[in-house]
C-alpha cells in the first residue's frame, strides 16, 4: 500500500504501530479515547472537524479512524463518503463513534462506508476491541494485496500481462505497466476503457465461467494497420496478442471483477524461445520454426534469404543438437517445446 513521507515518520516514531485518527469535535471524547490508544501502543492523530480529519487522512494514512458522526460542518457522514471516495484513503475502516441509536442514522453510518459503529457514551474497552477486529482484517487485506502485486510483477516479467474488468459496466479497473502497452499497440485503447472486442468476449463467456467453473477458448486479437479496428485472429497471422480469461477475483451486489492475462504472441517470440529452450542458434531456431510450419528446403532458404543447400545444412546440425534423425522427429520436438512455452501459439 502506498505510503507518504509523514505516514512513514509516524510510523517510525510509533515503532511501526498502528496509526489512528479519532475524529471528534468534543475535547474530553479525545482525551479519553487518546489516553486508552497511547497505553495501549498506538500511535494517535486526532482531528476536530470534518476538514482536519480528510487532511490528516490524506497526508498520514492511518490504518483506521475513529469518526464522530454529528460535526459542525462536514459531518462524519460526509467525511466517510469523501474518504471512501479517494483511492488513497477507500481502503482504511472507518468506525463510527455516535450518539444517536435510531436505525436509519445506523443505517446511514454503514452506508457511508463505515464498517462498524460505537455508541457515546465511549467505552474504551470496547473500542479497542473493535478496532482490533478490523486492523487484523486491514493486515490480511493489505497482505492480499501485496502477494497479489507479486504475482502481477512476476506474470510481467516473463511476458505475461494482466488487466482487471469490472461487469456488468465493463470498467477496466487494473492493468499492469505491459498490458497498458499492449492496449494501447493493439487496440488504441486506455483505462478506464476496456477495448470493445474484450468486453465482447468477456461478456459472453464469463456467466459460464463463474457457473461452471469452466476456462472459456482464449481470445486472439491481431494488430490492426492504421485505420482499422481490432479483430480476432485467424492462424499464423504473424504478431497476435492471445488473452485468457483467469479467475474471478471479487464480487457484490452491484457486480463483479475478472482477471484477464494477456501475452504477446509473434514468430519472433516462438523462434527466441525454441533457440534458448533447445540450444539452438539464432538461425537454427529460424529454420527448425519453418520446418514445424511445413515449409520446404526451398521454401525456408527463400524466408530467410539464403539457399536450399544453406537451409539444409543447419537442419543437419538441429538434427545433431536434438538427438534425432529425420525431419519429422525435430518437428515433433519442437512442437513439443513450443507448446510448453507459448501455449496459446496457432501451430
Amino acid at each position: 500500500m502506498e505510503t507518504t513521507p509523514l505516514a512513514r515518520t509516524l510510523r517510525e516514531q510509533g515503532a511501526n504501530s498502528d496509526l489512528v485518527l479519532i475524529v471528534d469535535d468534543v475535547p474530553d471524547n479525545l482525551a479519553v479515547l487518546h489516553d486508552a490508544l497511547d497505553e495501549s501502543g498506538y500511535t494517535v492523530l486526532i482531528a476536530t472537524n470534518g476538514e482536519q480529519a480528510l487532511q490528516r487522512a490524506a497526508q498520514a494514512r492511518p490504518d483506521i479512524v475513529l469518526l464522530d458522526a454529528m460535526m459542525p460542518g462536514i459531518d462524519g457522514f460526509e467525511v466517510a463518503r469523501r474518504l471512501k471516495a479517494d483511492a488513497a484513503t477507500a481502503h482504511i475502516p472507518i468506525v463510527f463513534m455516535t450518539g444517536l441509536t435510531e436505525t436509519e442514522h445506523l443505517v446511514a453510518a454503514l452506508e457511508a462506508g463505515g464498517v462498524d459503529y460505537v455508541t457515546k457514551p465511549i467505552k474504551p474497552k470496547e473500542v479497542l476491541a473493535r478496532m482490533n477486529v478490523h486492523l487484523q482484517g486491514a493486515r490480511r487485506a493489505r497482505q492480499d494485496a501485496r502477494q497479489a502485486g507479486q504475482a502481477r510483477n512476476a506474470l510481467d516479467a516473463f511476458g505475461y500481462a494482466s488487466i482487471t474488468v469490472r461487469l456488468p459496466e465493463g470498467r477496466l479497473i487494473w492493468q499492469t505497466a505491459l498490458a497498458r502497452e499492449l492496449l494501447q499497440r493493439y487496440c488504441d485503447t486506455r483505462a478506464p476503457e476496456t477495448p470493445p472486442v474484450v468486453l465482447e468476449w468477456l461478456r459472453r463467456h464469463a456467466p459460464e465461467a463463474r457457473q461452471q467453473g469452466i476456462e472459456p477458448p482464449a481470445l486472439s486479437i491481431v494488430r490492426p494497420s492504421v485505420g482499422a479496428t481490432p479483430s480476432a485472429a485467424g492462424p499464423s497471422q504473424g504478431a497476435s496478442l492471445s488473452l485468457r480469461l483467469h479467475r474471478q477475483t471479487g464480487q457484490d451486489d452491484d457486480g463483479d471483477e475478472w482477471m484477464i492475462v494477456m501475452r504477446e504472441v509473434s514468430d519472433t517470440a516462438v523462434i527466441e524461445a525454441m533457440s534458448l529452450s533447445l540450444k539452438l542458434t539464432a538461425r537454427e531456431a529460424e529454420v527448425l520454426y519453418w520446418v514445424v510450419k511445413g515449409k520446404t528446403n526451398k521454401d525456408i532458404g527463400e524466408i530467410l534469404g539464403s539457399s536450399p543447400a544453406t537451409a539444409k545444412k543447419h537442419l543437419e546440425r538441429v538434427y545433431v543438437k536434438l538427438g534425432v534423425e529425420t525431419r519429422t522427429a525435430a518437428a515433433g520436438v519442437a512442437i513439443k517445446r513450443i507448446r510448453e512455452l507459448q501455449p496459446q501459439f496457432e501451430i
